[in-house]
């Protein structure tokens, strides 16, 4: 490998073992700075932003961060590989830490984008934006992800979208254990119904034991983030760090 390209500088990983989930209208830099108060180490995620955004929008309001925030990761929406390249490259110069890809989200919106939760029924093209934006960072790309997707929900199916993803060069995956309705339900819906099955996370990872496997979804206290940990290499929590924060005063002393 040239000895200019970014991939042969990369950057250390930054610590999965606990994150907090991106949330839309949440996870916000000033939700972050004050999250950094409380644990120093957890992992921490923007909201996701639309690669588009990103190109041609007001990119210092949009990306700006405190450095305090590290370490902290961008979360991309998109699935145009040059797009979401330059978007990463972006990223990258902001100094953020990680590039998440969105592949769980379920909203009209953005199925209307063709981003999020539907483009796990189409995983090859989720592995060229992996490829094409991990040849132009040294940073790492990871993806998060669901269990499956309407009716395409059974285990084949997750297993066979993270092998070719992977095989395109992705090593972190972090799995929402809960499959996304994309018509018949409601986004809020879809964060009860129907039930979560962190076994089939479980599964990833003892099939996949050279990725990283983060799990992600209901999980609510950290005795829970605990146990989960002991199947998994990391968890996410979401809503209920937003609403209970000072749960998070612990984390960095038990993860």
């Amino acid at each position: 490998m040239d000895s200019t390209s970014p991939k042969a500088h990369p950057r250390p990983q930054p610590d999965r073992r606990f994150c907090v989930a991106p949330m839309m209208a949440w996870t916000t830099a000033s939700q972050r700075y004050f999250t950094r108060l409380i644990t120093r180490r957890a992992l921490l995620y923007s909201e996701m932003l639309t690669a588009g955004a990103v190109l041609h929008g007001d990119r210092t309001k949009l990306l700006r961060f405190d450095p305090a925030e590290h370490p902290v990761a961008l979360q991309l929406g998109g699935s145009d590989p040059d797009d979401m390249r330059d978007a990463a490259i972006i990223g990258e110069d902001f100094g953020y830490d990680e590039i998440n890809i969105n592949i769980g989200c379920p909203s009209d919106r953005v199925q209307n984008g063709r981003f999020g939760a539907c483009l796990m029924a189409e995983p090859t093209l989720v592995a060229q934006c992996v490829t094409a934006m991990q040849a132009a960072v040294r940073i790492p790309v990871t993806v998060k992800t669901r269990i499956g997707i309407d009716d395409q929900d059974d285990y084949a199916a997750l297993r066979n979208f993270v092998q070719i993803v992977a095989d395109a060069g992705c090593e972190t995956f972090i799995v929402h254990a809960r499959k996304a309705w994309l018509q018949g339900l409601s986004p809020k819906e879809n964060r009860k119904k129907p039930p979560l099955k962190y076994d089939s996370v479980y599964r990833l990872k003892q099939e996949f034991q050279q990725l990283k496997i983060l799990i992600n979804g209901g999980i609510e206290e950290l005795a829970s983030a605990k146990a989960h940990s002991q199947h998994v290499d990391g968890v996410m929590l979401g809503r209920a760090a937003y609403r209970n924060p000072y749960l998070l005063a612990d984390v960095d002393a038990q993860f």
